[in-house]
């Protein structure tokens, strides 16, 4: 979701006669119908399509301050969603011996054909830079009531959520089976339990209608996921890739736009008991690129108003062994890179971090405190805190 002013509007060509388009909404105005300047999932692009591009010289600098905000948090690994921007800009700093981390790529799907007529494959590239993993979205989020849903949301019954224009004229499916065809990941955004549903049933028929091969599918949030889903989730091979801190920020305010349903929201608990791979990351700059934070909010789940000391939905919990696994040798099983990295072992990349106390046997509600004091990458020190 996101805000335009009145000059953007306008310089969109937004006006109360503009139409929504497909997985996507103008929100207007009640009584006067006049675009109120929020525009949700695709009705953004409207207004991104006006923004100026920005030169390779500052998407280099944006890069570089990126990769310093990762030193800092001990992060050495990032798997991301990259534009052909950032590739190159990856690419440059790769060259340039200026990496301090390193990048799974996950292009946007509707580039796929550019991997596929150069032969790329999952795994192509460096240690530094891995490309043949796509990102596709299936719907919306749960703040802007765009999360597809089976039933209407609770504070505003006239929405189920808002299915993403790709799954609206079919161009997902197509685009989704000739990727996998081609040994081209699957990494898609779902966070409604309809639209979980509906990637699940879609992966289902893609292991039937192509070639078996070890294809690692991801659904990327698997926030609202119901019980009868999970099992689909283990026979299919799906990896859960979750973001913690989500956790204990949507559970300040969930409850008020689904009401029960959220007994079923983030099951990481339910996901590790089926024998669900789970994989855990930030969403930056949506939320902390702290992986401290993440951590705290998978074992914890008490939420960042002090609402529920116990933690929300406390059943759903992970203890910290699962949580370390979840951010480091699952992430790495999750890109396909689980015999390079991942795990301190004779043999695999030198990227560690060293923290200021130990995780697994301080109290869990004081992991939050705990700070990074030394991040190493290809057996060097990039960052030592002062």
């Amino acid at each position: 979701m996101a805000l335009a002013n009145s000059k953007a509007l306008a310089l969109a060509g937004i006006t109360k006669d503009t139409k929504s388009p497909d997985g996507g909404e103008i929100v207007k105005d009640a009584k006067t119908g006049e675009p109120t300047g929020v525009l949700k999932d695709a009705a953004m692009s409207l207004i991104y399509n006006i923004i100026p591009n920005i030169s390779p010289e500052q998407k280099i600098k944006y890069v570089q301050r990126a990769l310093q905000e990762a030193r800092e948090n001990g992060i050495t690994s990032v798997q991301d969603i990259t534009f052909q921007p950032d590739l190159i800009a990856y690419q440059t700093l790769e060259k340039e011996d200026k990496l301090t981390c390193r990048f799974y790529t996950r292009l946007p799907i509707d580039s796929y054909q550019n991997l596929v007529n150069a032969g790329i494959q999952v795994g192509f590239g460096s240690n530094k830079i891995k490309l043949g993993s796509l990102k596709a979205y299936a719907d919306g989020s749960l703040g802007s009531s765009t999360a597809l849903m089976f039933k209407p949301y609770d504070q505003n019954p006239n929405t189920k959520g808002l299915a993403s224009d790709i799954i609206i004229n079919g161009n997902l499916t197509k685009w989704a089976t000739d990727a996998d065809k081609n040994h081209l990941q699957l990494s898609i955004h779902a966070i409604g339990d309809s639209a979980n549903y509906l990637m699940l049933k879609l992966f289902e028929n893609i292991t039937k209608t192509n070639p078996k091969w070890d294809r690692r599918f991801r659904i990327e949030h698997a926030q609202h996921v119901r019980f009868e889903d999970i099992p689909l989730f283990a026979k299919l091979g799906v990896i859960a890739s979750v973001q913690p801190y989500h956790c204990i920020d949507d559970g300040v305010w969930a409850a008020k736009r689904i009401g029960t349903r959220i007994d079923y929201t983030h099951p990481y608990k339910s996901f590790l008991d089926a024998g669900i791979k789970l994989c855990m990351g930030s969403d930056w700059s949506v939320a902390p690129l702290n992986a401290i934070l993440g951590i705290y909010a998978a074992v914890t789940r008490q939420t960042v108003d002090g609402g529920n000391p116990m933690g929300w939905i406390p059943k759903q919990k992970v203890g910290v062994a699962d949580a370390i696994k979840g951010y480091t040798i699952n992430n790495a099983y999750a890109a396909f890179e689980e015999k390079e990295k991942g795990s301190i072992e004779p043999g695999k990349l030198a990227d560690m971090v060293v923290l200021s106390d130990d995780i697994l046997t301080i109290k869990p509600e004081k992991i939050q405190n705990v700070k990074v004091l030394m991040t190493i990458f290809d057996g060097k020190i990039v960052y030592e805190r002062k």
